[in-house]
């Protein structure tokens, strides 16, 4: 996938793929999209257009349909299964990106372990995109931010950090991210690491 931003028709291709492989997936597992909208918690008219591509996945309920596939996300967004159980090393720039919400670029840190715990991310925040919205999943989550300025906001409450700063916060709140201008910096980046 590079180590580019993807380009408008590569994501919606990208898009296209993943969409593909929720269908293919919950179509073998015999689940209907009424049960599996249901059972993520989100409409059915919305996990329709996820599942055909219309709607962008956020990453949140990409991990709620891989849960409820009983598979990696791994699997879906790339076609392939994590190989690795003593291991994983992923080198700078070659982990695999997605963006998610424009103005959000995820590089799965872990995607080739396998039965991970936790899903470690590199996030990478362009400063002249609106924030994505707010978004809940289960489990915690922990940002640590590496360059730049980060706006957390959490609950009711905004937490502005710099590089070396961090937060560990209950993810059932809402919360989401967003990079604050700093020194003329286009682009700010965290590690998040979430548990559910």
């Amino acid at each position: 996938m590079g180590d580019k931003f993807l380009s408008p028709p590569v994501f919606a291709a990208e898009l296209r793929e993943i969409s593909s492989r929720i269908k293919e997936f919950r179509e073998i597992m015999a689940i209907s999209a009424i049960d599996m909208a249901r059972d993520i918690g989100i409409s059915f008219e919305t996990y329709e257009q996820y599942e055909s591509g219309a709607l962008d996945i956020p990453i949140s309920v990409l991990y709620k349909i891989s849960n409820r596939l009983g598979t990696d996300t791994t699997v879906l967004l790339t076609g392939e299964g994590p190989r690795m159980d003593t291991a994983s090393v992923c080198r700078a720039g070659k982990c695999i990106q997605v963006e998610r919400y424009p103005g959000y670029e995820y590089s799965s840190l872990a995607y080739n372990f396998k039965d991970r715990t936790m899903e470690p991310l590199l996030v990478t925040l362009d400063t002249q995109k609106s924030p994505a919205p707010l978004v809940r999943h289960s489990g915690q989550e922990f940002n640590y931010v590496v360059r730049g300025k980060v706006r957390v906001s959490v609950g009711t409450r905004d937490y502005d950090l710099e590089a070396g700063d961090s937060i560990y916060f209950d993810a059932r709140l809402p919360h989401a991210q967003c990079a604050l201008e700093s020194g003329g910096a286009d682009s700010a980046q965290f590690i998040t690491i979430i548990q559910e």
